[in-house]
């Protein structure tokens, strides 16, 4: 019999959490030739979860939970998951209902063809706000402009690795600015697509604020690209080359013209074009910086308060 884990990274989600747990573990039970666990790995919040999650693994010795000590964000959730996991397969899947456990199915035929990791495309719907739809298309549009591997802009944190796509990212991969949705088809190994409907969230708030989007975009940037920095330099060429052919223009007025314009707005415009892209690529360069000192300084990806059922 193979065994199967379902990992779902939790933060404040005490008004869907039993409901979630209710669907998946119906859906669990449906399937033949498997043992299954959920894992949930919890991360330091303000409500009920932990409590409502304690009464449910208590009652229920195939549910896990992975209390964190703190509030370490949804890719490291899934990491340390995917690092306590032990079976055949393991499903990452949101806790919010929007991943519907029905597709669980689907996940698995794809594995048991030979797949070793099955991906989902979100389809379009209603209920996602235009702007930000609008906001992610563009990001994707850029960073596949930027990025040498291929990164769908309506993938989903809803798939499905095998043992040994598992062991790679316990080994190999502990990246500290972790961006799932380009690492996993970046690993490469035989992979599979399945499209679903995202359902609408069930209860609750999303808990990625406009800060935290932007953060886990500029992640996915520096994770998978060198090509802004490539940029900076070539930027800096042409306005070397622009510097020194208007410097020539302007020694030639001086030796041949009897008289010069003031100059003050050119001069003004000049020094505020040439700072406003120094300070962008300052922060550029920054960026790359930062994610280096953040690898550099091997501070642990999670820390462990409590363990349920290990």
């Amino acid at each position: 019999m193979r065994t199967l884990t379902v990992i779902a990274p939790v933060y404040n989600e005490e008004e869907v959490i039993l409901d979630f747990y209710r669907e998946l573990k119906r859906e669990l039970e449906k399937l033949s030739g498997y043992r299954t666990t959920i894992l949930f790995s919890v991360g330091r919040g303000t409500d009920k979860t932990l409590e409502i999650l304690k009464e449910v693994a208590e009652k229920d010795r195939a549910v896990r939970v992975l209390y964190l000590s703190a509030r370490c964000g949804h890719q490291m959730q899934l990491l340390a998951g995917v690092d306590h996991a032990d079976s055949d397969a393991v499903i990452m899947m949101d806790s919010d209902l929007q991943h519907p456990p029905s597709l669980i199915l689907k996940l698995l035929a794809e594995f048991e063809n030979g797949n070793d990791v099955v991906y989902t495309i979100r389809e379009e719907t209603q209920e996602q706000p235009t702007l930000r739809k609008l906001c992610s298309d563009i990001f994707y549009f850029f960073l596949n402009l930027i990025s040498d591997v291929p990164i769908s802009g309506n993938a989903a944190d809803f798939r499905l690795i095998s043992r040994r796509v598992a062991d790679v990212f316990k080994k190999d991969v502990r990246e500290r600015n972790l961006f799932l949705r380009g690492i996993v088809p970046w690993i490469g190994f035989n992979q599979a697509a399945v499209r679903f409907t995202a359902h609408p969230r069930r209860a609750g708030t999303s808990k990625y604020s406009l800060s935290r989007l932007i953060t886990f975009g500029l992640s996915g940037v520096v994770s998978f690209s060198r090509k802004p920095l490539r940029l900076t330099i070539l930027t800096g060429l042409l306005f070397a080359l622009f510097g020194f052919l208007y410097a020539l223009f302007t020694i030639i007025q001086y030796l041949f013209l009897e008289s010069l314009p003031s100059g003050y707005a050119t001069l003004v415009v000049l020094l505020s074009l040439f700072s406003g892209f120094q300070l962008i690529f300052l922060g550029i360069i920054g960026e790359y910086v930062g994610a280096i000192f953040d690898e550099v300084k091997r501070r642990p990806h999670y820390i462990v308060d409590e363990k349920i059922n290990f």
